[in-house]
Protein backbone atom coordinates (compact mmCIF):
# COMPACT_ATOMS: atom_id res chain seq x y z
CA UNK A 1 0.00 0.00 0.00
CA UNK A 2 1.32 3.53 -1.02
CA UNK A 3 0.04 6.27 1.14
CA UNK A 4 0.24 9.96 0.18
CA UNK A 5 -1.27 13.02 1.98
CA UNK A 6 -2.49 16.07 0.39
CA UNK A 7 -4.92 19.06 0.78
CA UNK A 8 -8.37 18.52 -0.65
CA UNK A 9 -8.15 21.94 -2.47
CA UNK A 10 -5.15 20.57 -4.50
CA UNK A 11 -6.17 19.38 -7.86
CA UNK A 12 -7.22 15.75 -8.07
CA UNK A 13 -4.47 13.72 -9.96
CA UNK A 14 -4.51 10.40 -11.72
CA UNK A 15 -1.64 9.63 -9.53
CA UNK A 16 -3.39 10.59 -6.47
CA UNK A 17 -5.47 6.21 -6.51
CA UNK A 18 -8.18 5.84 -4.27
CA UNK A 19 -8.76 9.64 -2.48
CA UNK A 20 -9.79 9.69 0.82
CA UNK A 21 -10.94 12.14 2.57
CA UNK A 22 -9.94 12.24 6.58
CA UNK A 23 -11.75 15.21 8.30
CA UNK A 24 -14.75 15.27 9.88
CA UNK A 25 -16.81 18.14 8.42
CA UNK A 26 -16.47 18.35 5.17
CA UNK A 27 -14.33 21.25 3.59
CA UNK A 28 -15.77 24.70 3.36
CA UNK A 29 -16.66 26.30 0.23
CA UNK A 30 -16.13 22.42 -1.80
CA UNK A 31 -18.31 21.05 -4.27
CA UNK A 32 -18.73 17.24 -3.82
CA UNK A 33 -18.52 17.04 -7.44
CA UNK A 34 -15.27 19.01 -7.73
CA UNK A 35 -13.50 17.15 -4.52
CA UNK A 36 -14.00 13.58 -6.34
CA UNK A 37 -13.89 12.39 -2.70
CA UNK A 38 -13.90 8.20 -2.94
CA UNK A 39 -13.97 7.97 0.20
CA UNK A 40 -14.85 10.04 3.51
CA UNK A 41 -13.08 8.85 6.57
CA UNK A 42 -14.92 11.00 9.33
CA UNK A 43 -15.08 7.92 11.64
CA UNK A 44 -11.33 8.21 12.00
CA UNK A 45 -11.08 12.24 11.62
CA UNK A 46 -10.10 13.32 14.85
CA UNK A 47 -13.01 14.00 18.08
CA UNK A 48 -14.93 17.17 17.56
CA UNK A 49 -13.30 17.70 20.65
CA UNK A 50 -10.23 17.30 20.01
CA UNK A 51 -10.09 19.40 16.70
CA UNK A 52 -11.77 21.88 19.09
CA UNK A 53 -8.77 21.69 21.54
CA UNK A 54 -5.85 22.02 19.34
CA UNK A 55 -7.28 24.81 16.73
CA UNK A 56 -3.69 24.02 14.09
CA UNK A 57 -1.45 25.77 17.29
CA UNK A 58 2.00 24.40 16.62
CA UNK A 59 3.00 24.19 20.56
CA UNK A 60 0.18 21.72 21.16
CA UNK A 61 1.32 19.54 18.20
CA UNK A 62 3.23 16.92 20.19
CA UNK A 63 -0.14 16.35 23.00
CA UNK A 64 -2.28 16.40 19.69
CA UNK A 65 -0.58 13.51 18.23
CA UNK A 66 -0.76 11.15 21.36
CA UNK A 67 -4.28 12.24 22.33
CA UNK A 68 -5.16 11.43 18.14
CA UNK A 69 -3.70 8.29 18.30
CA UNK A 70 -5.22 7.38 21.37
CA UNK A 71 -8.19 7.65 19.57
CA UNK A 72 -7.27 5.35 16.83
CA UNK A 73 -5.93 2.65 18.86
CA UNK A 74 -9.88 2.95 20.50
CA UNK A 75 -11.21 2.62 16.85
CA UNK A 76 -10.40 -0.15 15.62
CA UNK A 77 -13.07 -0.86 13.31
CA UNK A 78 -12.89 2.65 11.97
CA UNK A 79 -9.18 2.19 11.29
CA UNK A 80 -9.30 -1.62 9.52
CA UNK A 81 -12.52 -0.41 7.15
CA UNK A 82 -10.20 2.48 5.98
CA UNK A 83 -7.35 -0.03 5.56
CA UNK A 84 -9.64 -2.61 3.53
CA UNK A 85 -10.54 -0.13 1.42
CA UNK A 86 -7.02 1.22 0.89
CA UNK A 87 -6.12 -2.70 0.07
CA UNK A 88 -3.12 -3.03 -1.43
CA UNK A 89 -3.10 -0.02 -4.07
CA UNK A 90 -2.40 3.93 -3.40
CA UNK A 91 -4.40 6.23 -1.66
CA UNK A 92 -4.17 10.04 -1.13
CA UNK A 93 -5.06 11.36 2.40
CA UNK A 94 -6.84 14.58 2.26
CA UNK A 95 -7.09 17.30 4.56
CA UNK A 96 -8.60 20.92 4.90
CA UNK A 97 -6.29 22.38 6.96
CA UNK A 98 -3.88 24.91 5.91
CA UNK A 99 -1.00 23.69 7.85
CA UNK A 100 0.51 20.95 5.61
CA UNK A 101 2.69 19.55 8.11
CA UNK A 102 0.76 19.21 11.58
CA UNK A 103 -2.42 17.69 11.13
CA UNK A 104 -4.39 14.74 11.47
CA UNK A 105 -3.60 13.33 7.66
CA UNK A 106 0.43 13.21 8.75
CA UNK A 107 -0.40 11.30 12.10
CA UNK A 108 -2.88 9.15 10.36
CA UNK A 109 -0.45 8.08 7.35
CA UNK A 110 2.43 7.40 9.87
CA UNK A 111 0.36 4.92 11.90
CA UNK A 112 -1.37 3.21 9.26
CA UNK A 113 2.29 2.90 7.40
CA UNK A 114 3.57 0.98 11.19
CA UNK A 115 0.10 -1.07 10.43
CA UNK A 116 1.21 -2.41 7.27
Amino acid sequence: MKLHIKRVYESPSDSDGMRILVDRLWPRGLAKAEARIDFWAREVAPSQELRRWYQHKPEKWPEFQRRYLSELQNNPEAVEELVGKIGKGKATLLFSSKEVSLNNAVVLKEYLGKLL
